[in-house]
């Protein structure tokens, strides 16, 4: 099962903040960097990490870090 200590290298590298500590309440609006751009390479990196693949309708959903880790948790145990 993926944790949040798995999202937050990943956070860390693509946001370039190795301060940056996830919650599953944690949303753009909590890190200064997040943008529609760097969301897209979040959501890259994320896809190569964990080898999924995230519908575009599926990223929509996401409220915040606990739905985007409940959803790759989902897609990799496929």
């Amino acid at each position: 099962m993926i944790t949040l200590e798995n999202l937050e290298p990943v956070f860390q590298q693509v946001f370039d903040d190795q301060s940056i500590t996830l919650q599953r309440e944690t949303t753009a609006d909590d890190i200064e960097e997040w943008d529609s751009l760097t969301h897209m390479n979040l959501v890259i990196a994320l896809e190569l990490k964990f080898s999924i693949k995230f519908a575009l309708g599926e990223l929509q959903k996401l409220k915040n870090v606990g739905d985007m880790l409940d959803l790759i948790n989902k897609k990799a145990t496929k």
